[in-house]
């Protein structure tokens, strides 16, 4: 009878223990997921601002510099069609 007593007392506190480094371990890897994941958005951010990077997304945009001439140029996908066969077989 002792015996269980003594098993009984101990239990909770060994249930207790487990489950706290447990979550402990399940919150350092979370950490460290977290950590590279903000490795990459610094990365990601440090390009981002690069004035090349700022120049591509302008491009995209439809942005022009100063004393260019935007021209759009329309049916290019149709023309390939047409001319396809004298280009050579493949559109390029």
């Amino acid at each position: 009878m002792l015996v269980l007593a003594i098993g009984y007392a101990y239990y909770h506190p060994l249930r207790s223990w487990l489950q706290t480094s447990h979550e402990l371990s399940s919150r350092r890897a979370e950490v460290g997921r977290l950590a590279s994941e903000k490795r990459v958005l610094q990365d990601r951010l440090q390009f981002s601002a690069s004035s090349d990077a700022l120049a591509r997304e302008a491009r995209r945009l439809g942005f022009i510099r100063p004393g260019e001439h935007l021209f759009i140029v329309k049916g290019i996908q149709a023309w390939r069609k047409s001319h396809s066969t004298t280009i050579g077989g493949d559109g390029k």
